[in-house]
């Protein structure tokens, strides 16, 4: 299943992908949260979409799509993830995953603008692939990590590089800004991808691909990351793990390039869609 949001911020309501078209599932009467993915929810509602069906209701192309997964209660990050990025940071591979938080707060729709901070003068982008857990997931080995997926999504991990390493602290500030989250457009379940480990990745600024990479490179694969994430801190239902990103983000470039107001984002996953956003100053 491909499972979307669709709405006005804030005011968002459940929906469905299918043949490419997308539909409507406000009678479902669930929103895609914590409740329904620790209720079985993926289940359920694959139930109610087998009897449905011919009733679902299609939602017009020009509706917003908000992120797919309803607030959660976190969203956990590895970063130098990939063996390329690490290399253009001038950076040695990490022995164990660097791990960092993006605020709940962060999170917006997948072709929402992106709005820099007050004062922001190197914010950046990173195309990632994330995934969404399914149910509660404590000390969980990764022979077992499977079960605790309930799908895959693209996210944008915007960051503010000043913020997050010149300001002293953790990388928390430079990640967490309002918008710096652009997540979707679909969750896609585990059955609607081959296979994971071997996606095509890829983002672009006003035309030019500047990132082009594969989940091939990824040093610490999804299931390594729940074992070990799960080690710290419990996951819950409906909480997103993001994955790192591929070489040529802009601050690897040479020389250095930020977003500016007016530029295009644009970026996708095999598989899991594309998404675009558009460069703003915060009012």
């Amino acid at each position: 299943m491909l499972l979307i949001r669709h709405g006005q911020p804030g005011q968002e309501k459940p929906g469905l992908v299918l043949d490419g078209y997308r539909y409507d599932l406000s009678h479902f009467g669930e929103d895609f949260d914590e409740k329904f993915f620790a209720s079985d929810g993926l289940a359920r509602l694959a139930a109610f979409v087998d009897v449905q069906r011919e009733l679902l209701l299609p939602i017009p192309p020009t509706t917003r799509l908000g992120p797919p997964v309803a607030r959660p209660s976190k969203i956990v990050c590895a970063g130098l993830n990939y063996t390329d990025h690490a290399a253009e940071m001038g950076l040695g591979l990490p022995t164990e995953p660097v791990i960092f938080l993006k605020a709940t707060s962060s999170l917006s729709g997948p072709n929402d603008d992106i709005v820099l901070p007050r004062g922001s003068e190197k914010t950046d982008w990173e195309a990632e692939l994330a995934v969404v857990i399914r149910k509660r997931a404590s000390y969980v080995s990764e022979a077992d990590a499977a079960q605790y997926i309930a799908g895959y999504v693209l996210l944008n991990d915007v960051s503010e590089r000043a913020y997050q390493l010149e300001r002293g602290g953790t990388w928390d500030k430079g990640k967490g800004c309002d918008t710096f989250a652009p997540l979707g457009p679909w969750l896609a379940t585990p059955d609607e991808l081959t296979n994971p480990s071997r996606l095509k990745i890829w983002l672009s600024v006003n035309g030019e691909k500047v990132q082009d990479g594969n989940t091939a490179n990824l040093i610490f694969r999804v299931p390594y990351l729940i074992s070990y994430i799960s080690q710290f801190m419990t996951l819950l239902p409906g909480d997103i793990i993001s994955t790192g990103t591929p070489a040529g983000v802009g601050s690897g470039l040479q020389p250095p390039r930020y977003l500016a107001p007016g530029d295009v984002v644009e970026l996708g996953i095999e598989g899991l869609g594309s998404a675009r956003q558009v460069v703003r100053a915060a009012g």
